[in-house]
């Protein structure tokens, strides 16, 4: 029977195991700091990770390690060269978050056009009880029907955005990341020219050497003062100081952030916006939508049942 161990189970956020825990010995870490991870992966054939690092130096002290499961799409935190040399098979995750992390895409723009914020804290802070008059208009609103919407990386969140944009009767053009042309149904523009004639950006694209720091300050600058930009991909492709810059100095109207360059955040210029309803902020869980985590739950036992078949 082979050994399964998770680092960091708590990112399945309590949901059944059942289809993993079936398939051998297993073993699991609420958490996994960097310096346990090779004490805790000792005898262990299967490691699960969600973002803790599996770096070469500790697959080199670990003789039975065959197969590392990622529980996510993204694998930067696994030296993945390593692994090749040294025979140990890498798997991640794909597709399971699609729906998920779309929604939360389309949620936070409605959340900003709308000052839904704002609004529920002006209710619930009782200054709505107190006022004389039925409408408060201290925050601009507007509606995305008829806004141009660029998307910068078209993989599948970024087509099912620009599905969920154009029933909201946005104008959907994107940005290729890659560099590859494909035939999609929305016209392609390079990316000066999206951030130019943008309403809403949003950020579907993996963070690599082409993506790292690919909206800074001169990008942001380029964008209306009416825009809003998104990033649901992953921190470090926006540039974190220049955008609590940007809101700050209203070259952009507002911004949604789900992911940040350091996770958790500790310490940045963004904790110190003027205007605090410019930005809204979620922890990293635009993905985790209960489906998605079953989903997910779904990928790491099916690459599982795939590597013990073949041995």
């Amino acid at each position: 029977m082979k050994k399964i161990v998770f680092l960091d189970e708590y990112s399945i956020a309590g949901r059944s195991l059942q289809k993993i825990t079936s398939q051998g010995e297993y073993i699991a870490y609420d958490f996994t700091k960097k310096d346990e991870v090779i004490e805790r992966l000792k005898g262990a054939d299967i490691a699960i990770t969600n973002k803790v690092v599996i770096d070469g130096e500790a697959m080199r002290q670990l003789p039975d390690l065959k197969l590392i499961c990622i529980a996510a799409t993204g694998m930067n935190n696994v030296d993945l060269e390593t692994a090749k040399e040294l025979g140990i098979e890498v798997k991640n995750a794909v597709g399971y978050s699609t729906t998920s992390v779309a929604e939360t895409t389309l949620a936070s723009a409605l959340a900003l056009a709308r000052n839904i914020v704002y609004f529920d804290e002006y209710f619930h802070d009782g200054r709505y009880a107190k006022a004389e008059r039925a409408f408060c208009y201290d925050r601009f609103t507007f509606e995305l029907r008829g806004k141009r919407w660029g998307i910068i990386g078209m993989g599948n969140i970024g087509r099912e955005v620009a599905r969920l944009a154009s029933a909201f009767g946005c104008e959907v053009r994107y940005y290729s990341t890659s560099g590859v042309k494909r035939e999609e149904e929305y016209p392609a523009m390079e990316l000066q020219e999206l951030l130019e004639w943008s309403d809403i950006v949003s950020v579907h694209s993996p963070l690599n050497e082409r993506t790292r720091g690919l909206v800074g300050r001169e990008e942001l600058q380029k964008m209306r003062p009416s825009a809003i930009i998104i990033n649901v991909a992953r921190g470090g492709i926006i540039d974190e100081g220049a955008l609590a810059e940007a809101l700050d100095k209203g070259w952009i109207a507002a911004a949604a952030l789900d992911v940040f360059s350091v996770e958790p955040l500790r310490e940045s210029p963004l904790y110190n916006i003027k205007d605090r309803y410019r930005l809204l902020a979620s922890p990293h869980n635009a993905w985790s939508a209960a489906e998605a985590i079953d989903r997910l739950i779904e990928c790491i036992a099916e690459n599982i049942r795939t590597w013990l078949a073949k041995q």
